[in-house]
């Protein structure tokens, strides 16, 4: 029960005075005639707790904005952009003007009913993010598909930048080809320049087929010195940066009039990507756009060593304790010498049917030779 309502009730039952009351309740005399006065002319229910909230506010700077915000929100959301407090305050803002903070945009959002408060999730403090410490140290490559008019399905090749989330290109295509992810990295590298290394998945546009010579890809970002990774199998949240990057596309295209022919979704796409890179406020880098988080640091490039590797498959190992090398070749395992000095390093095998060149990690050659399969064990000459 109400404790203000209980001893009203108990001064008009008893008789006990207001004074006495207070004094052995530890609360306000002055309290409690203001709630007998309020019982007596409006009964009961008046002694319930009120706000203190007054009726208007006109210094409060949110019903200055509140026109805007609500404006702009639409704008964003029917351009198929996001539309959230950040972003909003982020296009509201103008050199020497005072503008709502983020807290009481997402107020109005919510007074007005465009976003609902979710529960409590996964406190950011216990995710483990990995992010390229400079731009072009990393690229994140990844094919998705684009249905336009008349059920028509493109292939889009996406390329983000690990550090700064640019998009250094986005191309489409009937079926994306390996020969296709090459020429698309050439033509962005006379952008952005070359990376590093590159990250993708294991898709065949990206790898090297099971059992046949290197990929398109591999074996020309190994001749640039350009290092490749790949996400381990069903784990897409290795490249989640590029994955996250096909959500905020495909959501742009949604609020587009369907594409007719390939030009126009290239225009689109275009025009999606010139925003992304250099209007709209990215989250993952401090709410800075991602072309000035590319700006902001020095570049790096390839430091790989420069390997021709065209037409070999690829394989890796590390010198055992006998200075050997193993390699399958049609079930049968041999044995590969390359010398004890060598013990503990890791080389790179390039295999091409009988061909074999093992390299060192910075490209130097440590052995070439003709695999003879009579023998398990090939003698260094």
């Amino acid at each position: 029960m109400d404790k203000g309502l209980f001893l009203i009730e108990t001064h008009l039952k008893t008789g006990r005075p207001i004074g006495e009351l207070a004094k052995a309740h530890g609360v306000s005399r002055g309290w409690l005639y203001k709630l007998l006065r309020r019982y007596r002319l409006e009964g009961p229910d008046a002694v319930a707790p009120r706000s203190r909230r007054p009726k208007s506010s006109p210094t409060r700077i949110a019903d200055l904005y509140e026109d805007e915000i609500v404006r702009l929100r639409k704008e964003l959301i029917d351009g198929g952009y996001d539309g959230g407090a950040e972003t909003i305050r982020f296009h509201m803002a103008t050199p020497g003007r005072t503008v709502p903070s983020t807290s009481t945009i997402w107020r109005v959002l919510k007074a007005r009913g465009f976003v609902t408060p979710e529960p409590h999730k996964r406190p950011k403090s216990s995710w483990t993010r990995f992010v390229a410490d400079f731009p072009n140290e990393c690229w994140q490559l990844d094919m998705t598909h684009v249905e336009v008019a008349d059920g028509v399905v493109y292939e889009v090749l996406n390329i983000i930048d690990d550090h700064s989330r640019v998009c250094v290109a986005s191309q489409v295509f009937m079926i994306v080809k390996a020969p296709d992810v090459v020429r698309t990295i050439h033509k962005a590298a006379a952008v952005w320049g070359y990376p590093q290394r590159v990250l993708t998945d294991n898709g065949l546009i990206f790898t090297t087929p099971l059992g046949g010579a290197m990929g398109a890809m591999e074996s020309e970002l190994m001749s640039l010195g350009i290092a490749t990774r790949h996400s381990r199998p069903y784990h897409p949240q290795t490249c989640g940066k590029v994955e996250r990057f096909h959500q905020t596309m495909k959501k742009y295209l949604a609020a587009q009039d369907p594409a007719e022919t390939k030009k126009q979704l290239v225009g689109q796409l275009n025009r999606f990507a010139r925003y992304y890179n250099t209007e709209r406020p990215h989250r993952g880098v401090g709410r800075r756009t991602p072309i000035t988080a590319f700006a902001a640091r020095e570049k790096v490039g390839p430091i790989g060593p420069k390997i021709d590797a065209a037409g070999y498959r690829i394989r890796h190992d590390k010198v055992d304790r006998s200075g050997s090398v193993t390699l399958r070749h049609k079930g049968k395992l041999h044995h590969i010498g390359v010398g004890c000095p060598y013990e503990g390093w890791r080389v790179i095998m390039l295999v091409a049917g009988l061909d074999i060149k093992i390299l060192g990690t910075d490209g130097s050659p440590l052995r070439h030779l003709t695999l003879d399969t009579s023998v398990d064990y090939q003698r260094i000459p």
